[in-house]
């Protein structure tokens, strides 16, 4: 598909299966990348038309500062209600992976004529910043040796490639994907600077971004199907019963 324009930006999309089929909008996290490729040709080839995007400041998507972003959690949910009605008038099915969970959450709640179902992988119902006392926050051993390590040249493919498959290994993940993942990553990152690099590659982008007012509290407005997926021995992450 290339690039989009909805809500006043452009997004970077793909688009799997007939368009004649109901929509599964899966949001960028923070790249569309983070949804696999044979993951996307599965569900299309059961009877969907899957599209997965890019977040702003990530990939082909609209980019402009990712160190002091223009926009907040709310605005990347606007995106994707409106990228779901220009591409389908019927409800759309919206999947969030981490961050991007974050916003189909935002999204469902805010744009409900919007999306008929939710599927939310490894993310949270608060945003970015302190977590809640009652829900686990990542863990902290894990987290020492993720972050204490020196940062990349961001501007190097193959030390980003490396960081990338270092970084995978503390979390338990297959490394070579991680290092393909990577590399793909980079090459479709539009600018050719360190922070834009730094945005698509970790999303440290999102950690400067806020959503007021709260929204765990309205959960229970949503009346739609909704399924939660995450890892019982997610390192990053913790699963908890809420």
């Amino acid at each position: 598909m290339g690039t989009v324009e909805a809500n006043g930006v452009e997004l970077g999309a793909e688009s799997f299966g007939s368009k004649s089929d109901p929509l599964v909008l899966l949001i960028g996290g923070t790249t569309m990348l983070a949804w696999p490729d044979t993951l996307c040709q599965a569900l299309a080839a059961g009877g969907r038309h899957v599209v997965r995007y890019d977040l702003r400041d990530c990939g082909e998507s609209t980019a402009g500062n990712p160190m002091k972003p223009d926009y907040n959690l709310r605005d990347l949910a606007s995106d994707a209600a409106a990228l779901a009605r220009l591409l389908d008038n019927r409800p759309a099915h919206v999947a969030g992976i981490g961050v991007s969970g974050m916003i189909a959450q935002i999204a469902a709640l805010d744009h409900p004529k919007s999306f008929g179902a939710l599927t939310l992988i490894g993310t949270r119902p608060v945003a970015p910043g302190p977590v809640d006392k009652d829900l686990p926050d990542h863990d902290q051993a894990t987290m020492g040796k993720l972050f204490s390590r020196p940062m990349p040249d961001w501007a190097d493919r193959a030390a980003v490639a490396q960081f990338s498959t270092e970084g995978s290994q503390i979390l338990g993940n297959d490394p070579e994907v991680a290092m393909d993942l990577a590399s793909r990553i980079w090459d479709r990152t539009a600018s050719a600077e360190p922070e834009a690099h730094l945005a698509n590659q970790i999303g440290i982008v999102f950690s400067k971004l806020d959503c007021t007012p709260r929204w765990r509290e309205r959960l229970s407005e949503l009346d739609i199907p909704t399924l939660v997926v995450h890892g019982a021995k997610d390192p990053f992450s913790p699963s908890a019963t809420v």
